[in-house]
């Protein structure tokens, strides 16, 4: 995992936390919708930088996206977990430490298949400087 890696995942808990807490009185619909297309644009900005400026091989990028990704769910599975004991909700408590492992495995998976794909469409169509 390199430094762009980390500030990814770390704007992927941001992007989550900030958009949880500010779209509370928005449909909670709205609300996802808005993180994902964040998240999708902190993505596709780690896949450029990556291709272009780091000049990584399609796998390379797709590792680093995948656990950016990763980080960043175990992030906020971590930050629901804090959230959880300060509000003084323990009945999804064991949901909550579940969400530690299941989170990142369940989003990283994905995440390497997509930036796969689209680091090799790079790779293909668009020439590195």
């Amino acid at each position: 995992m390199n430094r762009v890696s980390l500030l990814v995942a770390l704007a992927y808990v941001v992007i989550g936390v900030v958009f949880s807490a500010l779209l509370r009185s928005v449909d909670v619909h709205v609300s996802r919708l808005a993180a994902w297309v964040a998240s999708a644009v902190v993505a596709a900005a780690q896949i450029a930088y990556e291709h272009y400026r780091l000049a990584s091989s399609p796998r390379a990028t797709a590792w680093h996206a995948a656990a950016a990704v990763a980080l960043g769910a175990f992030g906020l599975a971590l930050a629901a977990n804090v959230h959880s004991w300060f509000a003084a909700t323990p009945a999804h408590q064991s949901r909550l430490l579940l969400a530690l492992v299941a989170w990142p495995v369940i989003t990283a998976v994905p995440a390497f298949v997509a930036a796969l794909v689209a680091a090799l469409v790079l790779a293909r169509v668009s020439p590195r400087a």
